[in-house]
């Protein structure tokens, strides 16, 4: 059986790190898998950056579960060396913050040519691979709307494609939103996941929701993971109020669309309680 240990995307919980430590703290959460902090994404850290941000954290007794990174979030068509040149950075800064994941993905596409451009995104993919498992970094595929992973048949693709290079992260609100069915898509590929990302969502209009209020199967999800072995990463990832640098994550339509008029929280630090509580709510009755 697996242990579960708790991360999150804590810029949701605040903009500064000293905020963000507080909402790991407040919500009985022990790592964190950074994204951005103080307005800086974490691929724009320098290594004097990444140790100071390694010093504080230590501090706080908060680890570092994965470097929540934008790679793979380029047009397939855009150049892909500048993309590569900074992931390199990254890797040096994964193993500065003593973790062993870099969160990535697979490339956004202007239009339905996925076989067109399949073996460049296998062999872009492979050279991030390559590179980080130098530093005995994994790379970890997450599905995100829009990219060449964006359904469990080409995730699948490219975990097997890629199999002894590459893991999976499931995100089951991102699937939800590109119409596929959580707990098939999980059986299909479940060998291959690493981590889960938690956040949930409605099928029928796409909105994020607390875990176990929308459709993403998250209960039943949690008791399947459970059946691995290790020590495993549960990320919670809210996406339930508008946050620093939201916006800069997704493409026109995201998420950060869909809530600027639907402000249901009257904080950031509420919101992320919200989805902590709902969390620890099911990790109870599992």
């Amino acid at each position: 059986m697996a242990e579960f240990l708790l991360s999150a995307f804590a810029d949701e919980g605040g903009k500064t790190i000293e905020e963000q430590i507080k909402a790991l703290k407040d919500n009985n959460l022990t790592h964190i898998e950074p994204r951005g902090i103080n307005g800086t994404n974490i691929s724009d850290y320098t290594p004097e950056m990444a140790k100071e941000l390694r010093k504080i954290l230590d501090d706080n007794g908060i680890g570092v579960s994965a470097i929540g990174s934008p790679f793979g979030k380029i047009n397939i068509t855009d150049d892909f060396e500048p993309h590569f040149e900074k992931f390199k950075r990254t890797v040096e800064n994964a193993c500065i913050l003593g973790t062993s994941n870099i969160r990535m993905f697979s490339f956004y596409f202007e239009d339905d040519t996925y076989a067109q451009y399949r073996d460049e995104v296998m062999a872009r993919l492979e050279k991030f691979c390559d590179y980080s498992l130098e530093s005995g970094i994994w790379c970890c595929h997450e599905n995100e709307k829009g990219i060449y992973g964006d359904n469990a048949e080409r995730c699948l693709d490219i975990l097997t494609t890629l199999k002894g290079k590459i893991k999976g992260v499931f995100d089951p609100a991102n699937f939800i939103q590109c119409g596929v069915d959580i707990l098939p898509a999980y059986e299909m590929l479940k060998d291959c996941i690493e981590y889960l990302h938690i956040k949930d969502a409605r099928k029928s209009d796409g909105f994020v929701v607390p875990c176990g209020c929308g459709d993403g199967c998250i209960s039943e999800l949690l008791k399947r993971f459970k059946q691995k072995q290790g020590k495993r990463f549960l990320t919670l990832e809210p996406h339930l109020k508008v946050f620093d640098g939201l916006k800069d994550l997704e493409q026109e339509g995201g998420t950060a669309d869909v809530l600027k008029d639907n402000y249901n929280y009257s904080s950031n630090e509420e919101a992320f309680a919200v989805a902590s509580d709902a969390l620890h709510a099911i990790l109870a009755d599992i």
